[in-house]
């Protein structure tokens, strides 16, 4: 599971890094900049319920100062 949620997080930082990319090299005249931002905030909402998924079948447990 640590590995999912590392890949996961690689994949978000990633597709940041390429909207930076696109919007130096395009100076805001295509739409790959949108796309990429938008392909983050899916691999953020992916990543997110991929978590409470996982929490609800027990594959995760909780751990912290909050459970001491």
């Amino acid at each position: 599971m640590k590995i999912i949620v590392a890949i996961g997080f690689i994949l978000i930082i990633a597709s940041l890094g390429s909207a930076l990319f696109f919007l130096m090299k395009d100076k805001g005249t295509s739409n790959r900049t949108v796309h990429a931002l938008a392909f983050r905030v899916g691999f953020s909402i992916a990543l997110f319920i991929l978590l409470l998924t996982a929490y609800r079948l027990g594959y995760i447990q909780p751990t912290g100062i909050g459970l001491r």
